[in-house]
């Protein structure tokens, strides 16, 4: 008798966590009152999305919240893989990509842009003033000169100087991510209406070719979104992302029917597949879907985000595949 009752028990608990709300990858209940929520990206996900949080708060739209919130990580001169103070591709030159998505599919980037501030801007201005989808290089340069943005001096952050000149000593040219050199800031986010918007700005991978342009800036493979359905965003070795359009994929496995988590995990599958050196690159997706629940799956253990909400912002770690 006494088995039956908690069975019972249990089995109610159940029944209610099905009716309040979903589970998340880490086993924790997100009830429908948490939208709007916001993820983000690693560790510096935490002040982005704060300040996002904070753009809601204030009226401003998920659009508004998206782009605010990375750039916080586009002006944190403590981060060497985002913004004007990111390490150099090998000629020494710090150049950045940046890609931004409302959930209607309007969306804009920019690729290769040098000495501008703020990527994520011009970004959504290439989706607001013109009728492209991306500008690259000098065009997208001078497209945000043309649009007021002040044009910076380019020299490296005192400590991209310090990390460039070491690397010459060798001059070692290997395109892998792992977990200390962390790459981009992806964001996506949903507010309490259910629109969403995603951002993801880069200074991409340190000691590049010149030139090279990673999955960032590249709609369906670092961001995508569809209020229809869901959001997802991407960080890591952005060739491997690129391959399978990763944020794409993510999304319409879920309008096929999976989870978050499932399509994340379906994700990083075919990564790994398509991969020759799967175990020394990381890689890593973040999804949400219209219902606001969440996934997260990366190749390799290390890859964390952080979840805001009007209640709580929290690191989390990523469950992964190896």
């Amino acid at each position: 008798m006494h088995h039956r009752r908690k069975f019972i028990k249990q089995s109610l608990a159940g029944s209610a966590l099905l009716l309040t709300g979903s589970v998340d990858a880490t086993g924790l209940r997100l009830a429908p009152q948490e939208k709007p929520l916001i993820l983000s990206t690693w560790n510096h996900g935490i002040p982005a999305n704060e300040t996002a949080i904070q753009t809601l708060r204030a009226g401003g739209s998920i659009l508004d919240a998206v782009e605010q919130g990375v750039k916080t990580t586009e002006l944190d001169m403590d981060n060497l893989t985002v913004g004007l103070q990111g390490l150099p591709d090998r000629e020494g030159i710090t150049t950045l990509d940046a890609s931004i998505m409302k959930g209607n599919g309007e969306c804009g980037s920019v690729a290769f842009l040098r000495q501008i501030k703020h990527p994520i801007s011009v970004a959504r201005k290439v989706m607001e003033e013109t009728p492209h989808v991306m500008l690259a290089g000098e065009g997208a340069r001078q497209f945000a000169i043309a649009q007021g943005f002040p044009l910076e001096k380019e020299e490296l952050s005192p400590k991209a100087k310090a990390a460039y000149e070491e690397w010459k000593q060798k001059s070692q040219y290997k395109p892998i991510i792992n977990i200390e050199n962390h790459d981009t800031i992806g964001m996506i986010g949903i507010d309490a209406e259910g629109k969403m918007a995603g951002s993801c700005t880069t200074s991409g991978l340190a000691y590049k070719m010149h030139g090279r342009v990673g999955d960032s800036p590249i709609i369906g493979a670092g961001l995508f979104v569809d209020d229809e359905v869901g959001a997802a965003t991407a960080t890591g070795l952005g060739e491997t992302i690129i391959r399978i359009c990763g944020s794409f994929l993510i999304v319409e496995l879920m309008r096929q029917g999976r989870s978050p988590q499932e399509a994340c995990e379906e994700a990083v599958r075919r990564l790994v597949a398509k991969s020759k050196n799967a175990k020394d690159i990381q890689a890593g997706f973040l999804a949400i879907n219209k219902d606001g629940e969440m996934g997260a799956f990366a190749v390799q253990p290390g890859f964390n985000f952080a979840k805001g909400s009007l209640q709580s912002n929290k690191l989390i770690d990523s469950p992964s595949h190896f």
